[in-house]
Formats: structure tokens, sequence, C-alpha cells
């Protein structure tokens, strides 16, 4: 059982929206994982480019050292989407209302401009943040997860 739950994805005109569970409320936050942060910007080097409106004010690199879990997901997925071709100006967004939705779930929001790009890359992404969560594991292979989700745009342009 993972620290991450994706309940439901709901896929719009152009956006996909998660309703994202943490399963384990001593570990919802990046911080409640020692060296999570490092490892991250190791992998995905390029989630020190990402800027977020509600960012700490020394920048996403500072932010990732506590934030929430979900919030992680969010940027990951948009790393990966961007790694596979689409464009980095698109943007993700983390809201929560527990009072409606209840404790611990979440609901991360991925502009997309290919719905099942952006859906390959919330799953990746999702395994992406249970490794860097756990204790070792077999390294994501992030070039390889991007290849597969532009393999997926290009069967999508070539079948119009």
């Amino acid at each position: 059982m993972g620290v991450l739950k994706i309940e439901r994805v709901e896929v719009g005109p152009e956006s996909i929206e998660a309703l994202v569970r943490v399963r384990d409320r001593d570990r919802a936050r990046t911080s409640s994982v020692p060296g999570l942060a490092p490892r991250a910007l190791a992998l995905l080097p390029g989630l020190a480019r990402h800027t977020c409106e509600n960012g700490s004010a020394h920048g996403h690199v500072a932010e990732l050292a506590d934030t929430e879990l979900p919030h992680l997901l969010e940027h990951v997925a948009c790393e990966l989407m961007a790694l596979s071709g689409s464009p980095r100006s698109l943007r993700g967004e983390t809201a929560w209302d527990f009072a409606a939705d209840g404790v611990g779930v979440y609901r991360v929001r991925l502009a997309y401009d290919d719905d099942l790009v952006a859906l390959g890359a919330l799953r990746s992404g999702a395994d992406i943040v249970e490794w860097l969560c756990a204790s070792g594991g077999e390294t994501p292979d992030v070039d390889a997860i991007a290849a597969r989700l532009h393999a997926v745009r290009d069967r999508q342009v070539r079948a119009l």
C-alpha cells in the first residue's frame, strides 16, 4: 500500500483533475521524508525551473523541502509532460477542501495539450512520488517514461 491513492480522475476539455488521497497523514509532507527534496531534484532537475503561485518566497526549490505530497505530484507530472514534448507553459494546481472531500484528500489539476499524455504523466508521477517516499527500490527511468509518453503523443498525431 502506497502513500498516495488516486481515487478519481476527471478529464475536462483543457485539464484533468485527480482526487488524490494521502493514506499516511504522518507522511503527508515532503519534509516528513528525509532527503526527499534533493532526491527529487536529482531525478528531475527541471523541477528547479518550476514556479508556483503559492510558492515559497525563497523559490520552488525551497518549497520542495516542505510541501504536500500531492503538490509534489503536480510538479512531477508537469515535468514529465514537459519532457515528453508538452509546453513548459502548461500549469497545474493543487487545492484541498477537507470539509467537502475529507481530511487528506487533495485535488490535483493539470492543464494539458494532450489528455492521454497528461493521464500517463499523472500515473507515472504518482509512481515517482512513491519511489521518493520509499527507502530504496529501483530508480525510475525518467528518460524511458518521457519516451513512452512522447510515443503516446506521436501515435495520436499519426492517427489524425
